[in-house]
């Protein structure tokens, strides 16, 4: 690694918005001896992982699934703590279970090939051999590409020569479509892209790599939800020295001769400090907290051209009385509408809202029965929409409940008789994605993950901006996801030098 240039430092970090990139960067910051603050405007950490409870039953707002635990433990090490003596994670057998409607399955587990066979036996040669794929890709899209800095151009040009071996031109969904012939094969091998925002027909085939993260490593849960893991990661913080502090929003980054020294919050007080890093997404971090510094490279205008991940409309619901019903409903299943491509192109590309869907059904109480009151189950069902940047928009005021209603017919295929047993239900759109967590356009990933919004070309983990302010989190580099937002945190801390040992920390001045 090259050497860092040396830059003046007085040992405090401010770290804009608690989600778990944010706290990851806290926790790595202060690892290295910063005395870090962390400010994020809701009532509790987690950012889109954190919770909401309603008549006893506790909703996970956003990621349910887990498929890398050692970045995890990795960060915890860092830090010289156990991660597995601060969150209970569970392995998940099957991992979910994808269904079409002519009533066929997928249960994927670390053991598919028994359900390839039973699908589609004559793909069964193709299924192994783009498995094989996925490892090449997650080897160098993961574990390289996507744990170090992309901030130089030179990064990108040096492993051109990787991308173009990898077919990184290709598409997830046309790469599974070379593997394998039978369509809905095709379909439970390449949608792991819209876990991240993009599109599996336009995304590069270097996201096959989910594949092989899924096979390798499981698919987990964390007792007491995502929400669990984002309060171990502020007893952390805490823990080294670290502030968090919840229900204050920043609204400006503070600048002393080009240099980012602080944040002033929206009430007007302001936090000094030599580091400061911004886990609100990229596009609300250059358009609103830098509205008032000429930008060179991150203009309103070049954002404005970035192609968004879609929006999702998730609706949060309890049940009472349903304890043991629906046993074949597991703790995720995705169900398919009669369409994928077409599908796909209405909410990525038309930006319509369709009269089929899609949904994903998370029911987190089959593993943690704490998630709901006794003898009752917590659900949220995910659909995914077009984001609110297209040009004729979805009036989500107008449309909540008719649309609300379409996913209820739809669930009730699955669970009959589930609407007779409602005890809370609570709806999100891209509205509440734009309003709640400062989302462009109400995007539920920020920036899509199309090759050439990837790496060099994503917002860069070190602004170019202004010195002393970094990126972290979904919209920066390497990316959305669990694992991606954590990695994030793991490429400033290569970023950021140490912080220096001073007998006293001293005030800094700010414009």
């Amino acid at each position: 690694m090259s050497k860092l240039p040396h830059i003046e430092s007085d040992g405090r970090a401010v770290v804009i918005g608690a989600g778990l990139g944010g706290l990851a960067a806290a926790m790595r910051l202060g690892a290295k001896g910063y005395q870090v603050t962390v400010l994020d405007r809701l009532d509790r950490v987690g950012g889109r992982g954190s919770s909401i409870t309603e008549a006893g039953h506790r909703f996970d707002l956003g990621p349910t699934i887990l498929t890398v635990p050692h970045v995890f433990e990795e960060l915890w090490a860092a830090c010289g703590r156990d991660f597995r003596a601060d969150v209970d994670l569970r392995p998940l057998d099957p991992y979910y279970e994808i269904r079409w409607p002519d009533g066929s399955s997928f249960a994927a587990s670390r053991d598919m090939e028994d359900e390839v066979r039973r699908l589609s036996p004559d793909d069964l040669a193709g299924f192994q051999r783009f498995v094989d794929d996925a490892e090449a890709r997650y080897r160098f899209g993961f574990e390289n590409l996507g744990r170090r800095p992309m901030n130089r151009l030179w990064d990108l040009i040096k492993v051109l020569p990787i991308f173009a071996w990898l077919r990184a031109d290709r598409s997830v969904y046309a790469h599974a479509a070379r593997r394998v012939k039978d369509e809905r094969l095709r379909m439970a091998l390449s949608f792991h892209p819209l876990f991240i925002g993009g599109d599996p027909f336009r995304v590069t085939s270097i996201y096959a790599l989910v594949s092989y993260l899924e096979k390798e490593f499981g698919v987990h849960y964390a007792m007491g939800g995502v929400q669990a893991i984002a309060d171990a990661m502020a007893r952390v913080v805490t823990s080294q020295g670290g502030a968090v502090r919840m229900g204050v929003e920043a609204d400006e980054v503070l600048f002393d001769n080009g240099r980012a020294v602080g944040v002033r919050l929206a009430d007007g007080e302001e936090v000094h400090a030599s580091v400061v890093v911004s886990n609100a997404d990229a596009g609300h971090t250059y358009q609103r907290l830098l509205r008032k510094r000429p930008r060179r490279r991150w203009t309103n205008g070049k954002l404005d051209r970035y192609r968004w991940s879609m929006g999702l409309f998730v609706w949060y619901f309890g049940t009472t009385g349903t304890a043991g019903m629906w046993p074949d409903v597991g703790h995720h299943t995705i169900l398919n509408g009669p369409r994928y491509g077409g599908l796909v192109k209405d909410i990525f590309r038309k930006g319509v809202l369709a009269e089929d869907m899609s949904l994903y059904l998370h029911r987190p109480s089959v593993t943690d029965p704490g998630v709901a009151p006794e003898g009752g189950d917590t659900f949220y069902a995910l659909s995914p929409v077009p984001h609110l940047g297209h040009r004729d928009p979805v009036d989500w005021k107008a449309e909540v409940e008719t649309y609300r209603q379409k996913v209820a017919a739809r669930l009730e295929e699955a669970m009959p008789g589930f609407e007779t047993h409602l005890s809370a239900s609570l709806i999100f759109t891209p509205e509440e994605f734009r309003d709640r967590y400062l989302s462009p356009h109400g995007a539920g990933f920020s920036i899509e993950p199309r090759i050439l919004q990837s790496a060099w070309f994503r917002p860069h983990n070190v602004s170019e901006e202004a010195k002393g302010l970094y990126l972290v989190g979904a919209g920066t580099h390497p990316g959305a996801g669990l694992p991606g937002v954590i990695s994030s945190a793991e490429v400033l801390a290569k970023l950021v030098p140490d912080a220096p040992v001073r007998e006293a920390v001293l005030p800094l001045a700010a414009e």
